[in-house]
């Protein structure tokens, strides 16, 4: 893993009609759009789909959407 991969990243999103911002490390940013490819969707629209799904931060739903995707 490089240093790179730990750097946090500030991405703003429009969810559901409203502005908001997601930061995520580096690495975490790069996996979401991978799964998001794989899918044929956009970022925003997966965003969105962990968006209404979760019960924490989004930034946190998305970390955990990543993590259980992974070990499928």
């Amino acid at each position: 893993m490089d240093y790179d991969d730990e750097l946090l990243e500030k991405h703003s999103v429009v969810i559901s009609g409203h502005q908001t911002s997601v930061t995520l490390e580096k690495i975490f940013w790069l996996e979401l759009k991978k799964i998001a490819k794989e899918e044929g969707k956009s970022i925003k629209s997966l965003i969105t789909e962990i968006d209404e799904q979760r019960r924490t931060n989004l930034s946190s739903a998305i970390r955990v959407f990543i993590l259980k995707r992974l070990k499928e």
